[in-house]
């Protein structure tokens, strides 16, 4: 275990935004003794797993035999640091506080961090180790902490995000995730994250069997973005035009529109909110098992992109992410 150094309580403490204070959802829980409460239900829950949608049902602090996400107890973290590669209103000046754990409840088979996801490249840490990369990127000045690849390692971060809010931490929690979540687990996390960043993926559950091993990924998708989406909201920013809380959907477009996108975009401003912060991704590229589906083993050309945001356009959804790639074929 890490020791982790006195930052000062952070009870009562809030960090100014601008003219207004902003406070992360988890102190108000942590305060109350409820955030401690919700670690010990999550880790009962992993005695007979549920906290991601694939149910497996494994005692994960016995084994992790038949869990598909191969991770036990311990969560396994592949690398930490300000990163500035994500969403504009994430980035900031002082870029935003990832923490890539290891493993992933999907098996996407063109998976571009695949030694990561699908590997495991990654070493097995304690929640005092997560807490002390949350407090070390708060200090180094990061805008949030970034949590990608969560959904199997609810009760960890959970633990850690306890800890943390003991010894200091205040930054906004970024649950950036592959988007099979259970309900389960969001419940749990109702009032401690504060910006949802989900992946929606695919529109056709045929598609999303045969590309990331899960049959009712569509179903579980809609109903945990709906849910995020209840729990807080369109996504605000501050003056600065960082993100302190809502929803931001990701969508990468796949080759000869595998995904559905246009379904997708339809879902977000029907069911959810025209003014849903996306992030409609174009850098796809063959990765992991592409070469062996040839339909995925190319790039996607302007023509199908154009179409995509000339589809956003067309369903009013104007909080497109600016940080466009045009890496297309």
């Amino acid at each position: 275990m890490v020791s982790i150094r006195n930052y000062g309580d952070s009870r009562g403490m809030k960090l100014r935004v601008s003219s207004i204070e902003f406070e992360p959802a988890y102190l108000n829980l942590f305060r109350t003794g409820e955030l401690e409460e919700r670690v010990r239900i999550a880790y009962e829950r992993l005695d007979h797993c549920d906290l991601c949608a694939r149910y497996c049902g494994v005692n994960r602090r016995a084994t992790i035999k038949g869990a598909v996400c191969r991770t036990g107890e311990q969560a396994l973290v592949s690398s930490y640091h300000a990163h500035f590669g994500e969403e504009a209103p994430l980035v900031g000046n002082g870029g935003s506080g990832t923490i890539f754990f290891a493993w992933c409840n999907l098996r996407c088979q063109f998976c571009q961090n695949y030694e990561i996801s699908q590997l495991g490249e990654g070493i097995a840490v304690e929640p005092e180790e997560i807490a002390a990369m949350m407090l070390r990127l708060q200090a180094n000045g990061c805008h949030n902490i970034n949590l990608v690849s969560p959904s199997h390692v609810v009760a960890q971060i959970l633990a850690a995000t306890l800890i943390a809010a003991q010894a200091g931490l205040r930054l906004p929690l970024v649950y950036n995730t592959g988007g099979y979540d259970s309900p389960e687990a969001l419940a749990l996390l109702d009032g401690v994250i504060d910006i949802y960043m989900p992946d929606i993926k695919y529109a056709d559950a045929i598609i999303a069997r045969r590309y990331s091993t899960v049959h009712d990924y569509p179903t579980i998708s809609r109903a945990a973005v709906k849910e995020m989406h209840r729990q807080v909201g369109d996504l605000e920013l501050d003056h600065r035009g960082i993100a302190i809380r809502g929803l931001l959907v990701r969508h990468l477009v796949l080759p000869g529109d595998l995904a559905g996108t246009r379904e997708i975009l339809n879902f977000l401003a029907h069911e959810i909110s025209t003014n849903t912060y996306i992030n409609v991704m174009d850098q796809y590229y063959p990765c992991f098992k592409a070469s062996e589906h040839p339909e995925l083993n190319c790039r996607i050309t302007s023509e199908e992109f154009d179409r995509v945001i000339g589809w956003a356009k067309e369903f009013s959804l104007n909080r497109l992410d600016k940080r466009i790639s045009f890496r297309r074929a």
